[in-house]
């Protein structure tokens, strides 16, 4: 029997005073651990970090982020995030929301509650744009929060260009407020955890990030 998920949304939308001290403790630790393997332990290339610092920093509260980008392992997300500035890494309010595949990451209570306390949300392949995960990433948007996305909808092994889900244009449509959009390329997120077994963590792997320019969607 698979386990019911639908307490994670409405405990997201509403969460209590402990929910929030254990979920910025899950978030800190998540990504101090991501900047010490991605940064320490391998061998970083960033480029155009700038644009997403200035854009944590300085942004108007009330415009929401999106960022997008390639899925080539299951460590994409937190790995993507170890680029962050410490400085932006300690404040998980304004770290990103991110959906996940509920059939992966939420599969048991114990992962249910260690995804959802890092801020990612159920997504149920199959179920269509018009679901509770992408309901609950629109109320995010229209609160000026980040939200990240892989467009893809899944770990793209192959690595091919690939036909992107409608969710993220729905997002962005239905978003009260016009987000800023940043594209997000990364290469080597698949030699750290690779897609077949043994799923271990590599090491002294070279790794490429590469934040685009914002795109403001006011202007479009």
């Amino acid at each position: 029997m698979a386990y019911n998920i639908d307490w994670i949304v409405p405990a997201l939308s509403k969460p209590t005073h402990l929910w929030r001290l254990a979920s910025t403790i899950t978030m800190v630790a998540v990504g101090l651990f991501s900047k010490v393997l991605i940064r320490l332990l391998n061998r970083s290339k960033i480029y155009n970090r700038q644009v997403i610092s200035d854009l944590l920093a300085n942004r108007d509260q009330s415009r929401p982020l999106v960022t997008v980008s390639n899925h080539h392992s299951c460590f994409d997300d937190p790995g993507i995030w170890g680029t962050l500035t410490l400085r932006h890494l300690l404040c998980p309010s304004k770290m990103r929301w991110s959906l996940a595949a509920h059939d992966i990451c939420f599969t048991c209570s114990q992962h249910s509650y260690f995804f959802s306390l890092g801020k990612c949300i159920p997504v149920i392949r199959g179920a269509g744009v018009y679901q509770k995960a992408v309901d609950f990433m629109i109320e995010r948007l229209a609160k000026g929060d980040w939200v990240h996305i892989f467009p893809e909808g899944k770990v793209n092994m192959s690595k091919e260009h690939i036909r992107f889900k409608w969710g993220i244009g729905r997002m962005i449509f239905e978003s009260p407020v016009p987000p800023i959009v940043v594209p997000i390329w990364h290469i080597g997120m698949d030699d750290v955890l690779p897609n077949e077994p043994p799923y271990v963590l590599r090491l002294r792997k070279n790794l490429t990030f590469n934040y685009g320019n914002p795109i403001d969607m006011s202007d479009m």
